[in-house]
C-alpha cells in the first residue's frame, strides 16, 4: 500500500512539473516606472464689469462679487451680447428694441408690477455688487479653471469681499454654475443655477472631500416646468442629491408655465439678491 502511495505521489509530482513547463509560471516581465510632466493651460475671457455706485469713494471697503455665466446663444466675440440677459442686462438698462419682423407677434407688454421689480433689482445690483460677466468664445463651453481664474483676477484687481462671492448662470451657464460651484464650494458663499444641470458624482465627491464647505453652500436653483431644452429633471436631480449630502440651504423654484426662459423672472426678482447677501463664506 505504501509503495502504491509513493508511486501515486511521484506521478502527481511529475504531472505538476509538466504543468509548470507547459503553462509557464514564468519570471515577472513587468517593471515599475514613474511618469511626471508639467502641463500648462491658458485660460481667459473678455468680460463686462460693473463696479457698484460709490465704489471709488468707498476707501478700503470691500464689496460682494457676482459672477454671471451666460447661455450658449451669447457666445462669440462681441461682449455686449452678454448683456442680452441677466444681471448685465439689468445694469445696462433698457435699450431700443429692434423692429419686429413683418408678421411677427410682438412681445407682451411689461406689467407695472414686473417693471417695478426689474427696476428694484437693477438698483439693488448697482448699489451693492461688483458684477463680472465673462463671454465664452464661439464653440466653447464654460471651463472650471477659467471661471476660477476669473474670480482670482477680480479679487486681485478690485476690492472684492472674499466672504461674499456668488456664482450664477442660465442654461449653458446654469450647467457651468453647477459644475464649478459644486466642485469648488469653498470658493463661493452661494450659487444660483438657472435651467441647467450637473453631475451627481460631483456632489458625492464634494460630500466626501469638502463636506463642510458643501453643506454650508447656499443653493437656489430655478427651472421652468415646461422647459423643452433642458428638462426640469436636471435641476430636480441636483437638488435631491444636495439634500442627501446634507446641504442646509437648498431651494428649487419651479415656474409652472415657464419654458426655457426661467431666467427673466428670476433675475428681475430683488429677493434673489437679498438672499445672496445673507450668505457668507
Amino acid at each position: 500500500m505504501q509503495t502504491a502511495c509513493r508511486r501515486l505521489l511521484r506521478a502527481l509530482a511529475a504531472s505538476l512539473a509538466c504543468a509548470v513547463t507547459t503553462f509557464g509560471f514564468a519570471a515577472e516581465t513587468q517593471s515599475v516606472a514613474t511618469f511626471e510632466k508639467i502641463i500648462t493651460k491658458k485660460v481667459g475671457y473678455t468680460y463686462l464689469l460693473s463696479l457698484p455706485d460709490g465704489y471709488e469713494a468707498s476707501g478700503t471697503k470691500t464689496w460682494p462679487l457676482i459672477v454671471f455665466l451666460h447661455g450658449s446663444g451669447e457666445r462669440g466675440s462681441d461682449p455686449w451680447k452678454v448683456a442680452i440677459h441677466g444681471p448685465p442686462k439689468l445694469i445696462r438698462g433698457p435699450v431700443p428694441a429692434a423692429a419686429p419682423a413683418p408678421g411677427a407677434t410682438p412681445p407682451p407688454a411689461e406689467t407695472p408690477e414686473a417693471k417695478a421689480k426689474r427696476e428694484a433689482s437693477a438698483a439693488f445690483l448697482k448699489a451693492n455688487f461688483i458684477v463680472v460677466s465673462p463671454q465664452c468664445p464661439a464653440g466653447t463651453w464654460w471651463d472650471d479653471d477659467g471661471v476660477l481664474a476669473l474670480v482670482d483676477e477680480m479679487a486681485a484687481k478690485h476690492r472684492v469681499d472674499a466672504q461674499r462671492i456668488y456664482l450664477t448662470g442660465l442654461s449653458m451657464g446654469g450647467f457651468g454654475t453647477w459644475s464649478v460651484g459644486i466642485k469648488y464650494p469653498e470658493r463661493f458663499a452661494a450659487i444660483a443655477p438657472i435651467c441647467g444641470g450637473g453631475q451627481k458624482v460631483d456632489v458625492r465627491r464634494s460630500g466626501r472631500e469638502k463636506k463642510t464647505a458643501l453643506t454650508s453652500l447656499g443653493v437656489w436653483a430655478f427651472h421652468g416646468a415646461k422647459d423643452p431644452t433642458v428638462a426640469l429633471e436636471e435641476s430636480e436631480i441636483m437638488a435631491s442629491e444636495l439634500k442627501k449630502a446634507g446641504v442646509k440651504d437648498i431651494q428649487l423654484t419651479v415656474y409652472p408655465e415657464a419654458k426655457h426662459d426661467s431666467w427673466t423672472e428670476t433675475y428681475n426678482n430683488p429677493e434673489l439678491y437679498a438672499w445672496l447677501l445673507k450668505h457668507t463664506r
